[in-house]
């Protein structure tokens, strides 16, 4: 699974499979947190992290949604996608 972006000890990462399971998601790693984050509505689907940090994850995906996009149909077709700008 690559690493697609890190930002403030938060590590940002996407499935790379054909035919990954819908709706279009990343996962986010903060310590010994991890969640899943819904790309589409912008928000927590599975897990958790601190407030804070997971405040900071979904302003993000918030600016970043049609990279995100763009890199959830390039998994979808197995190929590895694009890094991302992190959050600064």
């Amino acid at each position: 699974m690559p690493t697609i972006s890190m930002f403030y000890g938060i590590i940002i990462r996407m499935y790379c499979a054909p035919k990954e399971h819908n709706p279009p998601h990343i996962h986010v790693y903060y310590q010994d947190n991890k969640a899943i984050i819904d790309i589409n509505k912008v928000e927590l689907v599975e897990g958790n992290l601190p407030k804070n940090k997971l405040r900071l994850v979904l302003a993000w995906v918030e600016l970043r949604k049609e990279e995100l996009l763009a890199d959830w149909e390039l998994a979808q077709n197995g190929e590895l996608p694009f890094k991302i700008d992190p959050l600064k």
